[in-house]
């Protein structure tokens, strides 16, 4: 028996939380952390299924969620114990103990890095990764700078950086981004102090032939790591731009071509935003890099899902189905 056919939980209106979750049941990924997972037929209460507590981390990445804030959420939103798969009125709903468990599983086995790699490779075969070029780019993210904690003092993992002529104390998140689809690709964690540029070369996946960055990568083609086959293609710095006499002719065309690279380079924008404005990530929930690593690599990977939503519906291969 369902909720349904009690009447709990019927609805005409299709809310956004619904559209949002119906939209996001497209891709298949238990059959990677189940090796990982405790196993049923063992004494004692039985673990919950993979695909319900992977949902459940899905759910709290995406709606800014605590564990003890997810297991309310299940108990008073009908919509996220049917996307977890909970529909069933006498079902036991995950405690926040099972939730933090879970997590800590994931955490422990460095499963986020797996989970955008499944996801790039579904996204791969219905060719929406073209793998032609890269654009780079970091965010900052904040972190809490107060003291009053039980240690006395901030997260030593996290540093100030300045952007303009603002301080920001917290960390960087570096992707590397398909230049036609605007896909994430490669994800680089870093506390805020580390330069753009310096990971700049860690952000190629190897098999592009162009790489676009703004003026912080300046110089990025003659670092240690750089790639003989990599031509980069980095934005004029603002000062030299805005000296541009735009009635001569060469300097007309230099300044045409910046403004295509600045489109090309728009597209690493697009996850930033789903990242801060659709999941609302835009400060760390733990302290330290590994844990909040874990996080941004896992937000990223359900930001590729997101952005290719419509055109995996499009192309009528991917059907709405149980993880």
């Amino acid at each position: 028996m369902k909720q349904s056919s009690l009447g709990l939980s019927n609805t005409v209106k299709r809310t956004r939380k619904r559209e949002f979750l119906d939209a996001m049941e497209r891709v298949e990924l238990v059959a990677l952390v189940e090796p990982y997972a405790p196993q049923s037929g063992r004494r004692g209460q039985q673990p919950f299924a993979v695909s319900t507590l992977l949902r459940i981390h899905f759910m709290r990445q995406w709606f800014k969620l605590s564990d003890p804030a997810m297991e309310e959420a299940l108990h008073d939103v009908p919509a996220f114990r049917d996307f977890a798969g909970l529909s069933h009125w006498d079902e036991q709903i995950p405690s926040e103990s099972s939730i933090l468990r879970f997590r800590h599983l994931l955490e422990r086995h460095k499963l986020a890095e797996q989970i955008l790699a499944t996801v790039n490779a579904l996204l791969q075969a219905k060719g929406l990764q073209l793998k032609a070029g890269t654009v780079v780019d970091a965010t900052l993210i904040a972190a809490p700078s107060s003291t009053k904690n039980q240690s006395g003092e901030r997260d030593p993992e996290m540093h100030q950086s300045k952007k303009g002529k603002q301080w920001y104390f917290g960390m960087k998140a570096h992707i590397g981004v398909d230049a036609d689809s605007g896909l994430v690709h490669t994800v680089r964690c870093t506390s805020g102090n580390v330069s753009d540029v310096v990971q700049a070369n860690s952000l190629l996946h190897g098999q592009e032939t162009d790489a676009f960055g703004d003026a912080g990568y300046q110089g990025v083609d003659k670092r240690p790591d750089a790639k003989q086959d990599v031509c980069w293609h980095v934005a004029m710095r603002p000062g030299l731009r805005r000296a541009l006499d735009k009635d001569k002719p060469l300097d007309d065309l230099i300044d045409q071509l910046e403004r295509t690279k600045a489109r090309i380079r728009a597209r690493v924008e697009h996850p930033f935003r789903v990242l801060k404005q659709q999941f609302g990530y835009v400060k760390v929930r733990y302290r330290g890099l590994k844990k909040n690593t874990a996080q941004i690599v896992t937000l990223f990977a359900l930001s590729n899902l997101w952005m290719a939503r419509h055109k995996l519906l499009a192309m009528g291969q991917v059907r709405p189905q149980r993880a």
